[in-house]
């Protein structure tokens, strides 16, 4: 079996996420996970998807043909890296009032921690009093075995502190 990671893009609209499910599925290929979304009248997703080694080949040219349907995308064959200690799972949450910067100051602070963000979903709404827009953003990140909690979650807290914003740090 051989594994595929694919990135799609294009003008949203019903059905992209059938006629990807339907060429895979027609190519011989097993969905295995996926996370997609609507954003600024755009579909944007990413899959990861398993076929056949000796179908592998077909799969990849009939998901091209989707790029007639006005889908840009990204197929790269998974790589499969050794199996290193993945760290401890930990949950943040964050809100404050939106402005430039925040997830580039967040980034930054994870990044020189050691901290691998496995998955990141961020929005900005309207506050429900004074419509002011609020940032708001949910993350799973991997946290290395030697690095004390305690340590991330005071920088965190700092961090959180400086930037106005409030943050949630829970253990998976």
């Amino acid at each position: 079996m051989k594994d595929l990671v694919l990135t799609l893009i294009g003008p949203d609209r019903p059905g992209l996420v059938e006629s990807v499910a339907e060429t895979v599925a027609a190519g011989g290929g097993n969905w295995l996970e996926s996370r997609m979304a609507h954003l600024a009248g755009q579909f944007a997703g990413i899959l990861r998807v398993e076929v056949p080694a000796d179908k592998a080949d077909a799969l990849v040219t009939a998901i091209r043909k989707l790029e007639d349907r006005g889908l840009r995308m990204v197929i790269e064959p998974t790589i499969s890296p050794p199996r290193l200690d993945q760290g401890r799972a930990i949950d943040l949450e964050l809100v404050g009032q939106d402005r430039p910067g925040i997830m580039k100051e967040v980034s930054q602070l994870l990044a020189s921690k050691g901290v691998n963000v496995e998955d990141l979903k961020t929005d900005r709404t309207s506050a429900p009093m004074s419509g002011e827009p609020l940032f708001s953003a949910r993350a799973r990140v991997r946290v290395p075995h030697q690095l004390p909690i305690g340590e991330l979650r005071a920088s965190l807290e700092r961090l959180a502190q400086d930037l106005m914003v409030e943050l949630r740090v829970a253990e998976s």
